[in-house]
């Protein structure tokens, strides 16, 4: 059978983090309780932001837009991952593994781009307060949020669009949870180079260090603008309003790091697994808490929508 014809009808097999059907359950109960806390703490998040009159600002829209990418980024593993603990079945299709890549890759890039965006907003909002409404316009904001989609769409289907090229002879075992490109690619007896040179250099350059950079100059604007405010309380106002953006961008890119250096250094590393775990399920998780908790306006709209809810029950 030719390699591609056995590309066509083959499955991968995704090894996960243990084969042992004693800690099956306990996989299960754990990354499902993640996955519902995740699913219904952001829900929670955009609707009360659509909700409230008084968050329908950019700053609101791009964390509503930020919580419903990382819906859909933890829909695309974790519940194919669930699927096969309960089925005791760890194939996925060649086309499956396939959209799940792209949608991964997808969701992935539009985290890093809206947290960009958001200390940008940061940014505008704490240095140029006067112009604040004439720069940070509806306009603006829109076009940004769709020129960050068509940028992660368009390089994630080029990846795709790579991998459906590539042939897989006889090892079609993944080590890893999903179907995770760097992966694939040690696996694939044909020529990979293109797709490793585009994988490493474009993430590195537009997923990382052009988004990083923005945030960091953004972030050291911002502290100098509020070093320079006369009042203890005016800066403890001003530090407090960016603590939510700031924490969850360095637990997004702490975590981030963790994982591209693991999957340098070791790709088929349990430890790889765990940081992956870090990046695509525990940061999306927790993004609602450090939002709700830090952030005075939406813990007052929350308890408001919360109070409507049980009133109506």
């Amino acid at each position: 059978m030719e390699p591609g014809n056995q590309t066509s009808t083959s499955e991968f097999f995704l090894l996960g983090f243990s084969q042992d059907p004693e800690h099956q359950p306990i996989l299960f109960g754990m990354f499902l309780s993640m996955f519902v806390v995740t699913v219904l703490g952001n829900l929670l998040i955009i609707l009360t932001i659509i909700s409230d009159s008084h968050l329908h600002t950019p700053m609101y829209f791009f964390l509503a837009s930020l919580s419903l990418a990382d819906i859909c980024f933890i829909s695309t593993t974790i519940p194919k991952m669930l699927v096969n603990i309960q089925t005791q079945n760890r194939s996925i299709t060649y086309a499956g593994c396939i959209t799940q890549m792209y949608f991964f890759m997808v969701f992935g890039g539009m985290d890093t781009f809206l947290l960009t965006l958001m200390a940008y907003d940061q940014f505008v909002a704490v240095c140029h307060p006067l112009h604040y409404l004439v720069i940070m316009n509806l306009h603006l904001c829109g076009l940004l949020v769709l020129a960050s989609w068509f940028i992660s769409m368009m390089y994630s289907l080029m990846q795709s669009l790579l991998m459906l090229r590539l042939s897989f002879c006889t090892n079609w075992v993944i080590q890893h949870f999903y179907c995770e490109l760097a992966q694939a690619l040690t696996i694939a007896c044909s020529d990979t180079l293109v797709s490793h040179i585009l994988l490493y250099i474009m993430v590195t350059a537009l997923l990382g260090i052009v988004p990083f950079a923005g945030i960091l100059f953004s972030y050291t604007q911002i502290v100098s603008s509020i070093l320079k405010i006369p009042s203890a309380d005016g800066r403890y106002k001003a530090f407090s309003t960016c603590g939510s953006h700031l924490s969850v961008v360095s637990l997004f890119y702490g975590t981030g790091l963790g994982v591209y250096l693991s999957s340098g250094a070791s790709p088929s590393s349990w430890k790889a697994m765990v940081a992956s775990v870090m990046y695509t399920v525990v940061t999306p998780m927790l993004n609602p808490f450090i939002y709700s908790l830090r952030n005075r306006d939406i813990n007052r709209a929350l308890q408001r929508l919360l109070r409507r809810i049980l009133y109506v029950q």
